[in-house]
């Protein structure tokens, strides 16, 4: 999970580059979805879930070419942020979500 701070008023512009290159990386083959959150509590402050076939493909993708080039179209507009990744241990789906 990427916690990213957005330069004040350019949150739109954010959201619409990141939807435009999101594709550099859901197209990897590794890739199994991202997801982009705004805080409801702190403004300019985002979240992305991605979540990947293992750690070590991640990785491999995260030090690519095509992750830099990523990076360089998100970067002017984000003043800070930071990762954390983790396992998922446990699921449970919600009666709204079908899974019942």
């Amino acid at each position: 999970m990427l916690r990213m701070e957005i330069r004040p008023g350019m949150e739109d512009d954010f959201e619409r580059v990141w939807q435009e290159v999101g594709d550099s990386v859901t197209d990897h083959p590794a890739n199994l979805g991202q997801w982009l959150s705004r805080s409801a509590e702190e403004n300019g402050i985002y979240y992305i879930v991605s979540d990947w076939v293992d750690e070590p493909l991640f990785r491999a993708f995260e030090t690519s070419a095509r992750h830099l080039e990523h990076r360089q179209k998100l970067h002017p507009y984000r003043s800070g942020g930071s990762m954390t990744t983790m396992h998922i241990v446990a699921s449970l789906a919600g009666s709204a979500g079908g899974g019942r």
